[in-house]
């Protein structure tokens, strides 16, 4: 065996342990009659929402299960946030000055919590919105502690296709027994039992964080994907942000992946780079663009239970994929310093 066909050995090999990854993308919330009649308050933190906010809270209204009350917390925008809110029906919070020690989701998630009436506490981001009978599927799904959904990514504009790895990485590194950031269902007192996001204020993903308390507190912590039942636009307002948004705290929550899943990824990605690169400088073109074709065809196969990604994007995989090494080393070098997002300087887990 010749070098060359060495390489194209292991890149089959490493494609086919990509596999080994796609049960956990097809873990979405199941459907059925709620398993609870609890009311649920849902807490919204939201800073400069007002493009997102309706969106979520047209969904609320419509859902067959309806909240008992929906509290947004309004995080000290400059739009017409809290104005909107109040529209909906919402009850609006006007969040008291950060602490320090606190980020400002997780000052407002706290706010919003002593607020609620319970005595399920659902957290969601504004970016998000429940499809028809969602909110049901995701009490159906619930059975004590903690629950987290992963939303849907509804790709509308041709860069929140470059977001197709990160979702990747966050919905495999999550599911079964993680929580994603976009959603945390718990019930008071569980969530007072482990502090609550007090325990977790300087994170900004305090998601990762959470889950650990919740484990360590014996406390069941179960999360599903969320086609059909819950969604979201993942920085819709250009390339810039979504590059801010990622390199936040990627690289630290890339950290708190489960070994075993985090060495599959890296294998199945670096099969991923194998192939283009042999089909462009290998000799035998033929079957490195037939492997190449293999692993376009597997990222669109994964990619339909995490977003509506393009089937074209799947095709160039090369390209976002590219876009996720780049930003995954900027997100690294730039841990622990300080970033900027929504106005603030914050910084980097």
């Amino acid at each position: 065996m010749n070098m060359e066909t060495g390489i194209l050995v292991a890149t089959v090999l490493l494609w086919a342990l990509g596999f080994l990854l796609l049960p956990r993308l097809r873990r979405p919330v199941a459907t059925g009659a709620p398993a609870t009649t609890r009311p649920v308050s849902v807490i919204v933190p939201a800073r400069n929402e007002e493009r997102n906010l309706p969106a979520l809270l047209r969904s609320l209204a419509e859902q067959s299960a309806r909240p008992r009350e929906i509290v947004v917390v309004d995080d000290g925008s400059t739009d017409r946030t809290a104005e909107i809110a109040r529209q909906w029906g919402a009850t609006v919070i006007a969040s008291q000055p950060l602490p320090d020690g606190w980020r400002g989701k997780t000052w407002a998630c706290h706010q919003g919590a002593q607020a609620a009436a319970g005595p399920l506490l659902l957290f969601v981001d504004a970016d998000t919105w429940f499809e028809p009978n969602g909110l049901s599927r995701v009490l159906s799904n619930y059975s004590g502690g903690a629950l987290s959904v992963g939303p849907f990514h509804a790709v509308q504009k041709p860069w929140e296709d470059f977001s197709l790895f990160f979702n990747f990485n966050m919905t495999v590194g999550t599911v079964p027994d993680g929580l994603f950031g976009q959603m945390l269902l718990a019930d008071l007192e569980s969530y007072g039992r482990v502090g609550g996001h007090e325990a977790v204020k300087g994170r900004i993903l305090e998601n990762f964080w959470l889950a650990g308390r919740f484990r360590a507190a014996g406390i069941a912590v179960r999360s599903a994907t969320g086609r059909g039942a819950f969604s979201f636009r993942m920085y819709p307002n250009g390339l810039g942000e979504l590059i801010e948004g990622w390199t936040k705290g990627f690289a630290s929550g890339a950290g708190q992946t489960p070994r075993g899943v985090l060495f599959l990824v890296v294998a199945w990605m670096i099969g991923l780079v194998f192939a283009p690169i042999g089909w462009a400088a290998m000799d035998h073109g033929l079957w490195w663009g037939s492997a190449y074709l293999a692993c376009a065809a597997q990222v669109a196969w994964f990619s339909r239970h995490i977003g509506s990604f393009r089937r074209l994007t799947a095709l160039l995989y090369p390209l976002p994929l590219l876009f996720f090494f780049v930003v995954f080393a900027r997100s690294a070098l730039r841990s622990g310093k300080q970033v900027s997002w929504k106005g603030r300087q914050i910084r980097a887990d």
